[in-house]
């Protein structure tokens, strides 16, 4: 999705490839730095901190208008990525009965293949209705506060994750 947003504003594509290598090569030292911030603050809220990124994110994304400003978005991503999906996991460990715990990461797992689909269809819908692709990116946005949503009232505080 984020190759065909920066596309879509006038990113080239050999700068599209590289900002999406920097972002794999950043995500990896920012997924230690959120292990180590976890243990300080609390796993909760280092995945309340990351969905609040992405949200920020979409903001700075619907503003983009330069290459320079594509990079920026790229890195602050990668700050956030790698973080969220290795501290989720193990979150969502803690949360669920060991004996069954096939059963519920088989779900984790569905969950997140319907949300690869939800994001791209919210942003080509929204995209499509009002001809401007950076309401698309904003209305990915929904997700995450929905995602924060559930995190911040019906998630258990007490994982120790």
């Amino acid at each position: 999705m984020a190759t065909v947003y920066g596309d879509s504003v006038g990113v080239g594509s050999n700068s599209l490839l590289l900002a999406l290598l920097m972002t794999q090569i950043v995500a990896f030292p920012f997924a230690i730095i959120y292990g180590k911030l976890a243990k300080k603050v609390g796993t909760r809220n280092m995945l309340l901190i990351g969905i609040v990124m992405y949200i920020i994110i979409c903001f700075v994304a619907y503003n983009m208008k330069s290459a320079v400003e594509f990079w920026l978005l790229a890195f602050l991503v990668a700050t956030s990525q790698g973080g969220i999906q290795a501290l989720s996991r193990s979150y969502f460990g803690k949360m669920i009965p060991k004996e069954k715990a096939n059963e519920f990461f088989g779900f984790y797992d569905i969950f997140g293949k319907f949300a690869a689909i939800m994001g791209p269809a919210l942003y080509a819908f929204f995209s499509q209705i009002t001809g401007q692709s950076r309401y698309g990116v904003l209305s990915v946005m929904i997700l995450f506060i929905v995602g924060g949503g559930i995190m911040l009232f019906a998630v258990p505080r007490d994982v120790k994750a």
